[in-house]
């Protein structure tokens, strides 16, 4: 059954738009609390509510509580946290469904409703189409939401510092970004308790300017924190707290693949990375495939969005996997991506091989890559343009199997992703500019 609302991370959009506004998420909630009374016919069907620092989160929260309500199911509201301390309430409580308020990274204006089954994981595309399916036609009678408050955030935070020893970041200078989000908090909490002195940035939400310049989109001014301080390493999050980008001594930005890498490398040189197996998408460096395969491991590759890469994880029972983009599952400690896991454990390689991250990072080789996204009227099938299929087609061929066209639109946002990676920057650029010209022809760029 093909989805109408949800895209690759749950229901996202415009809040007040068609989509993103109160009577919709309540009619969500009254879908959702469907699926779980089909779900859960005896036991726990209790479900938790949690939220980012949006202005909108609290009666987006609210509705959707109401909507489970009218069909007698009680919720937990978590109140403000990180998308991953949502998942490990769901574990620790063994509630039937878990839902997170946010947009993730994307900006204030947005917000969007993420669904988490029992055990943490996201629901597949025929979960989500499911819950389509079970939407009422009509808003239900607006009834007073059946919740009670339940605090997540101590045991999540006790929880992820013991991944480090006590006091073993003492000396250690850092700067954070926690985007205005859900880890204003919670991530500062932990790295100072481990010992760190950290300097903050992006760490006053007011509602409004979550993402707004700060956190893991926008590692200017992260990179430029780290070099006026002095500090060892930088580290961003995203909104909801599921992404890290690290930054370098030296003012170098990492992303999601330079971090899956040195975390893979790592874990295969101590023979503890199950099947020697690294989870990645169709988006990710062609290097990470050579790094690995230099050392033994292998990359299994999937569509774009985390929740698939998890899928794959729990096919081929690997531990560690992840996107481009800062997304990345320690599955052993945590069930879905989360910003503060992946950078305690890259901590934890410079802790153990006395490192900095300027040389960690020397262990992936990328491949020249170009990438533009374009934001479009109309999101059409790829395969019925009249050009833009060939050009992807000619552009490969004459790469002769040495790069890579990936064109997808984004599963949340009405914007084209073209991306092209080849043997050099000359030929990336060019193949990138002959793409972006095709398919504005093809599609109404706005």
């Amino acid at each position: 059954m093909k989805r109408q609302y949800f895209g690759t991370d749950g229901v996202r959009g415009p809040y007040g738009g068609p989509v993103i506004n109160e009577a919709f998420a309540e009619r969500l909630g009254v879908a959702a609390a469907r699926y779980v009374s089909r779900q859960t016919h005896t036991g726990e069907q209790r479900v938790l509510l949690g939220r980012d620092t949006r202005a909108s989160g609290q009666s987006l929260l609210h509705a959707v509580s109401a909507g489970f309500a009218s069909m007698g199911v009680d919720s937990a509201v978590l109140g403000v946290v990180p998308t991953p301390a949502v998942a490990a309430a769901l574990v620790r409580e063994r509630a039937a469904l878990g839902v997170m308020i946010t947009a993730s990274h994307n900006p204030a204006s947005d917000n969007g409703i993420k669904f988490f089954s029992r055990g943490g994981i996201k629901l597949s595309d025929q979960q989500e189409a499911e819950i389509e399916r079970l939407l009422p036609a009509e808003q239900p009678p607006l009834l007073y939401s059946r919740s009670h408050h339940l605090d997540a955030l101590r045991s999540y935070m006790d929880n992820v510092k013991r991944l480090l020893p006590a006091n073993s970041l003492a000396g250690w200078k850092m700067v954070l970004d926690t985007a205005n989000g859900a880890t204003c908090m919670t991530s500062p909490f932990v790295l100072r308790e481990l010992g760190a002195e950290v300097v903050t940035l992006g760490d006053a939400p007011d509602g409004h300017n979550i993402n707004a310049g700060v956190g893991s989109e926008h590692p200017e001014k992260l990179a430029a924190k780290v070099l006026e301080t002095g500090a060892r390493l930088g580290i961003a999050h995203d909104g909801d707290g599921d992404r890290c980008i690290l930054c370098d001594e030296k003012g170098g930005v990492l992303d999601g693949d330079e971090i899956l890498t040195i975390l893979a490398l790592h874990a295969l040189k101590q023979g503890i990375l199950p099947a020697s197996t690294l989870v990645v998408t169709v988006q990710s460096n062609l290097g990470v495939d050579a790094a690995l395969r230099e050392a033994g491991g292998r990359v299994l590759r999937t569509s774009v969005g985390d929740r698939y890469v998890i899928e794959r994880m729990l096919l081929e029972k690997a531990t560690l996997g992840g996107e481009s983009s800062g997304h990345i599952i320690c599955s052993e400690i945590s069930p879905t991506g989360d910003g503060l896991v992946a950078a305690l454990k890259v901590l934890g390689v410079m802790l153990e091989t006395r490192q900095p991250l300027s040389q960690l990072r020397r262990c992936l080789k990328k491949y020249p890559q170009a990438s533009t996204n374009l934001r479009v009227r109309e999101k059409l099938d790829l395969a019925t343009l009249p050009h833009l299929p060939m050009a992807i087609q000619s552009l490969e061929e004459e790469m002769g199997g040495y790069g890579r066209v990936l064109v997808r639109f984004s599963g949340t946002e009405a914007k084209i992703r073209l991306l092209v990676e080849g043997p050099t920057e000359a030929i990336v650029k060019a193949g990138l500019a002959r793409l972006v010209a095709v398919a504005s022809t093809d599609l109404e760029v706005i």
